[in-house]
C-alpha cells in the first residue's frame, strides 16, 4: 500500500486546481441556495405517533451574559472542548406533535409573530412553526389542545397572530395556574429589562385562550398518557411533561435545561432568564437525577436539532447522548 504523504496530497490538490483552470473544461457556477428546507422529524411513541417541529435557532449571543454567575474561562473551556464556538451560544426550539389516535396536541408554540417587531427580539431566525407544521401535513385548525411547559415568549407568543386572532381555533390550552398568575400581573414588571415584553407577550396570548384552559397539576394527568411534572424556578409555574404510551416513555422537559452541555455538565450553574435561578438548579438537578436513572427518552426544547436523546451521568454532572436520526422509525 503506497502511504499518502502531505506533500503528495498538497500536489494532488494543486494539479486539480490547474486543472479546473484549462481552457474549455467545463464549470458549475450554481448559486449558493443560502435556504433552509422544512425541519420536522416524525417518530413512534408506543401507539402514539410524534413530530418535532421546529421553531427556527435562537441565538442568544455571547454566552457568558446568559450564565452570569458562571466563570467565563470554565464557560469557553466547556464549549471549545465540545467543539463549540466560544463567542456564541444558539439554542433550537424543539415544538412537539403528539398524535394520541384520539387528540392532536402540541407542546408550545415558539415565538409566533404576535408581538411585531417584539417576537424577534432574538433575531429573524425564529417564528417557523407554522410553516414547518404545514410542511409536516398538519394544519393548525387540527389541533386539539396546546400543552405548555411554561408562559415565556418562546414558548407561548405563537398563540395568536398580529391581530390577536386564535392560531389554533378549536384547541384548549393547558399550563400552570401559577405561570397563569404570574406572567398575565403587571405588577411583575420589575427587575430585568424583558420582563415588560414578556408580561405583554404573555397576556396577549394567554387571553385569547381564557375561557378554554386546563390547569395542569404535578404528576397528574392532563390527558390519557400525558402526566405534568412540577419543576419550577425557570418560571414559577414551568413544568415538564412525562409522555408514555405501552412500555415507552419519553419526557419533554421544556426548558429545564437549555444548554446541553453547560447546564448538564454544571446543573448548578444559574441562567440570566430564570425567575428564580436558585430554585431552578434545583428543580434541574433534581430532574436530570430522575432521568438519568430512569433511563427514559428526553426531548429537550432547546437542545441540537430534533432533540431527541437521552441525559446519562458523567462525573459530577451529566451528559446528553443524542438519538440518532433513524428514517425507519415509523415502521
Amino acid at each position: 500500500m503506497t502511504q499518502m504523504t502531505r506533500r503528495g496530497l498538497l500536489g494532488g490538490a494543486a494539479a486539480l486546481v490547474a486543472a479546473t483552470q484549462m481552457p474549455g473544461l467545463a464549470t458549475a457556477a450554481a448559486p449558493f441556495r443560502n435556504d433552509l428546507p422544512p425541519a420536522w422529524h416524525r417518530f413512534r411513541l408506543g401507539a402514539f405517533e410524534a413530530t418535532v417541529i421546529s421553531d427556527g435557532r435562537l441565538p442568544l449571543g455571547k454566552p457568558a451574559p446568559a450564565f452570569p454567575s458562571s466563570p467565563p474561562e470554565e464557560i469557553s473551556r466547556l464549549m471549545s472542548s465540545n467543539f463549540l464556538p466560544t463567542d456564541e451560544a444558539t439554542l433550537e426550539q424543539n415544538i412537539l406533535v403528539l398524535n394520541t389516535g384520539r387528540q392532536l396536541i402540541l407542546f408550545d408554540t415558539g415565538m409566533g409573530d404576535s408581538m411585531g417587531p417584539a417576537s424577534k427580539m432574538f433575531g429573524p431566525t425564529t417564528g417557523k412553526m407554522l410553516a414547518n407544521l404545514r410542511a409536516a401535513g398538519i394544519s393548525p385548525e387540527q389541533i386539539d389542545l396546546v400543552v405548555l411547559t411554561h408562559a415565556h415568549c418562546d414558548h407561548c407568543w405563537g398563540l395568536v397572530d398580529a391581530n390577536g386572532n386564535k392560531v389554533f381555533p378549536n384547541a384548549q390550552v393547558a399550563l400552570s395556574e401559577a405561570d397563569l398568575r404570574f406572567w398575565t400581573d403587571d405588577a411583575n414588571k420589575r427587575g430585568p429589562e424583558f420582563m415588560t415584553p414578556f408580561i405583554d407577550g404573555a397576556k396577549k396570548n394567554l387571553s385569547a385562550y381564557r375561557d378554554r384552559m386546563i390547569m395542569v397539576k404535578d404528576e397528574q394527568e392532563v390527558v390519557p398518557g400525558v402526566v405534568a411534572l412540577a419543576s419550577p424556578g425557570h418560571t414559577v409555574g414551568h413544568h415538564c411533561y412525562a409522555i408514555s404510551s405501552g412500555n415507552e416513555v419519553m419526557v419533554n422537559t421544556g426548558d429545564l435545561a437549555h444548554h446541553h452541555i453547560l447546564l448538564l455538565r454544571k446543573p448548578l450553574w444559574e441562567f440570566s432568564f430564570d425567575t428564580d435561578p436558585k430554585l431552578s438548579a434545583q428543580s434541574r438537578s433534581r430532574m436530570l437525577d430522575r432521568l438519568a436513572t430512569d433511563r427514559h427518552a428526553v426531548l429537550s426544547y432547546h437542545f441540537p436539532w430534533p432533540g431527541l436523546g437521552h441525559v446519562t451521568r458523567e462525573g459530577d454532572g451529566y451528559g446528553w447522548v443524542q438519538e440518532p436520526m433513524n428514517l425507519s422509525t415509523l415502521g
